[in-house]
């Protein structure tokens, strides 16, 4: 079954300086049927005007995935970590026993565009750390690349989590298939662009909640970007953040 949410019905908060769409519950906006799905917690869509974007803030017992769309995004920590990424890189932090970090926009003259996901950790209190790669065009060019999962496995970023995030970019005629197991649920986000899963349309923002799905089908695509999260078959009402 693929329950699908459209970009529209994703929360909003429009401060000047940011732009963010929220597809989960998430500060000042609370839905109760929107508090994550399984370990995945938080989708914010965010735009940063130039030079602005979040002062020092702290976080724990959070995986913090920072997926630029378009611009840079300037990061420094607690830990000593300091970072300019761009279209093409992932950033994972993991929080755990406790860290101070800001994100703003790296340019004076031009927004930024990224997605903040918080992955919620399979273990707590543990030393806090920072991985960040760089993924090519070329690598999520009609297909589903693996971008984050428990072990590292083939060059991606390790989480805390049993959980697997995939990146892909399809193009007219490009498709994939993606296998799922039986006894694991989905999450789709559309980044940009749009793209038909198993022949229902999703546009830019557009997400689903999957279950019960043995394959997903990704096809007629016009300029899409696409993550897919590979996800423990939980029900679970997290709290308000």
């Amino acid at each position: 079954m693929i329950e699908q949410r459209l970009s529209e019905q994703r929360g909003v908060g429009d401060h000047g300086w940011l732009n963010s769409h929220h597809t989960f519950s998430f500060a000042s906006y609370w839905d109760p049927k929107q508090t994550g799905f399984s370990d995945l917690l938080v989708i914010n869509d965010d735009r940063v005007a130039p030079g602005r974007g979040f002062g020092a803030h702290p976080h724990n017992n959070m995986e913090i995935i920072s997926y630029v769309l378009e611009g840079a995004l300037e990061h420094k920590d607690s830990m000593g970590t300091g970072s300019v990424i761009v279209p093409g890189d992932v950033q994972l932090m993991s929080a755990g026993s406790g860290v101070t970090h800001s994100e703003f926009n790296h340019s004076k003259t031009d927004n930024v565009h990224f997605l903040q996901i918080w992955i919620v950790p399979g273990e707590r209190n543990s030393p806090p750390g920072y991985q960040q790669i760089s993924v090519a065009e070329r690598d999520k060019r009609g297909q589903l690349r693996l971008i984050i999962s428990p072990a590292g496995d083939n060059g991606s970023l390790s989480v805390r989590q049993d959980i697997r995030v995939y990146a892909g970019l399809f193009d007219g005629v490009e498709q994939q298939t993606f296998a799922l197991d039986a006894d694991r649920y989905a999450y789709i986000h559309v980044a940009r662009g749009s793209i038909e899963v198993n022949g229902v349309k999703f546009k830019e923002g557009d997400g689903a909640r999957v279950r019960n799905e043995s394959a997903l089908q990704f096809a007629n695509g016009d300029d899409a970007e696409v993550l897919v999260f590979d996800l423990r078959p939980l029900e679970v009402n997290h709290p308000q953040r």
